[in-house]
């Protein structure tokens, strides 16, 4: 099952890796449509894996847990564990700087320096939280849970992998265009997402401990993703004229996505 698992957390950091790449193949920075685009595109895949991936299987697995009397209630531990999701990504945003604080360019080259700075130590913490939605899933899938199988668990991370796309390429252009080499450029886009699959496996390690938890624990991931994407990349995708780009692709994103985990699952 471990060689699964090791696959499984290693698929989003192929999906940076890729966008990363964008930065051999393009000259010029992303156009804003492009941006919003990509962005609308993300936060789709991400809303419908926090529901058909998460939130769905940490109910299912209540009403097992809870037994026939109180079965009513089994909302109740993936309402927790949202919650918790919720306001630990809060916690985590008075120290990490906002993603759409940096998404247009500043005056003066020390400025936009420091910008993308910034976007780059954001984009790298920012994946800590994704990768331990990713160790959750595939924790479950270690314990035995048969509310989330090999397919499912697949789908979530191609489905992450199609979101960090966007997020390589935010990195490595932005920096390309500052100066930095293209090797160099695409080197630290990568490396921003190299955390996802750390997070993943520590996580896993430490979820598999606590197997009664995992309907909090999914519920939890949720919350988190959908923190995440309400204060991040929505205001991204819907900032400017032709914000009906990034409602387009959020719709494309999320059929992807639903359709990969119902599918797959």
């Amino acid at each position: 099952m471990w060689p699964e698992v090791l696959l499984g957390v290693m698929i989003p950091l192929i999906g940076t890796t890729l966008g990363s790449a964008c930065v051999f193949f393009m000259r010029k920075d992303l156009s804003r449509n492009v941006q919003r685009a990509l962005t609308g595109f993300a936060a789709g895949v991400m809303v419908a894996a926090s529901i058909w991936s998460l939130l769905i299987p940490a109910m299912n697995l209540s009403e097992q847990t809870f037994g026939e009397g109180l079965q009513k209630l089994a909302f109740l531990p993936a309402f927790i564990g949202f919650w918790v999701g919720i306001l630990f990504l809060l916690l985590l945003d008075k120290v990490i700087p906002h993603l759409h604080m940096f998404a247009e360019k500043a005056e003066g080259p020390k400025s936009r320096a420091r910008r993308d700075t910034m976007l780059l130590l954001a984009v790298t913490l920012h994946n800590i939280p994704e990768g331990m939605t990713i160790g959750v899933v595939y924790a479950g899938l270690l314990a035995g849970s048969g509310e989330i199988t090999t397919g499912a668990a697949m789908a979530l991370s191609i489905g992450m992998a199609l979101q960090n796309f966007p997020e390589g390429a935010i990195i490595s252009m932005p920096l390309h265009a500052e100066g930095k080499s293209k090797a160099r450029a695409f080197l630290d886009g990568v490396l921003s997402g190299a955390v996802e699959p750390v997070a993943a496996i520590l996580t896993a390690l430490f979820a598999s401990i606590a197997v009664p938890a995992m309907s909090y624990l999914l519920a939890f991931a949720a919350g988190a993703m959908f923190y995440a994407v309400v204060e991040e990349l929505i205001p991204e995708m819907s900032a400017g004229e032709h914000s009906n780009i990034g409602v387009m692709m959020f719709a494309v994103g999320f059929t992807l996505m639903m359709t990969l985990d119902v599918a797959l699952g």
